[in-house]
């Protein structure tokens, strides 16, 4: 089996849903966030991006920068909280109800099956329209943090900003962001003794790093990214069907009975 974190972002503004907290919501019984952290339990460790509430306690808990940032913000501050030797993250929505173990791993499966300079950087689903589901996909992580300074960088240097945004490698003992929870007696990998460090998107020139994410799409991340692109074919609901509305609650539930 192979060694994986998981970040989960649940940050966003659900506003064809009245702007309520979307990852709470029930389906089954079972909010759509717990059944999506449920899924990659055996991930180490398991960050959730996002309003924190009720949670186990190995789950730590970040907001992207500024909050409501948009996914690529959030994914930055998910990778932030990751041990710099982490290979392999997986990357999902808290909104994914159908989401489940099994499915987890033949994500997994289909990267490490892929080695050599032509392996891609990542595996994401594609949905019943043929497009990209890049928050239901497992990427490799140093490509993925590369990808981000680009983005970073090639957003600074547009919007004028002084500088350029790089991977920046912090010393061990360096501080959270103010925002940043860590619930229960969960510890941050990589800081223990004052050892190791947390890479994440820098802030160099100070216009760039991480605020230089914010408002940033999945799409323009991707176009830094070698993606394969996996269909969903095993029998059961597809686990990359997100849910944007009442509606889609209504049709998960019917596949969750």
């Amino acid at each position: 089996m192979t060694a994986y974190a998981a970040v989960v972002l649940a940050g966003g503004a659900a506003r064809r849903m009245g702007g309520r907290d979307k990852p709470a919501v029930p389906v089954h019984g079972l909010s759509m966030r717990d059944r999506v952290l449920a899924a990659v339990a055996d991930a180490t460790p398991r960050v959730l991006v996002g309003p924190g509430g009720s949670l186990p306690v190995d789950v730590l808990v970040t907001r992207e920068e500024p909050a409501g940032g948009g996914p690529v913000a959030a994914t930055a501050a998910g990778l932030a909280l990751l041990h710099p030797g982490t290979t392999v993250v997986a990357l999902f929505a808290a909104d994914l109800p159908l989401l489940t173990r099994p499915a987890v791993g033949v994500l997994l499966d289909a990267l490490a099956a892929e080695s050599g300079p032509q392996a891609p950087d990542g595996v994401c689903l594609l949905d019943d329209r043929g497009r990209r589901q890049p928050l239901c996909g497992v990427w490799r992580v140093p490509s993925l943090r590369a990808a981000l300074a680009r983005v970073a960088a090639r957003r600074s240097e547009a919007a004028g900003s002084v500088g350029a945004a790089g991977v920046a490698e912090l010393p061990g003992n360096a501080e959270l962001p103010g925002n940043a929870e860590l619930p229960g007696n969960a510890e941050l990998p990589g800081r223990a003794g004052g050892t190791g460090g947390v890479r994440g998107v820098g802030r160099a020139g100070g216009g760039g790093g991480a605020e230089a994410l914010a408002g940033a799409s999945m799409r323009e991340l991707l176009g830094e990214l070698t993606v394969r692109e996996l269909v969903w074919s095993a029998a059961g609901p597809p686990p990359w069907f997100d849910c944007d509305t009442d509606s889609d609650i209504r049709r998960a539930e019917e596949w969750t009975r």
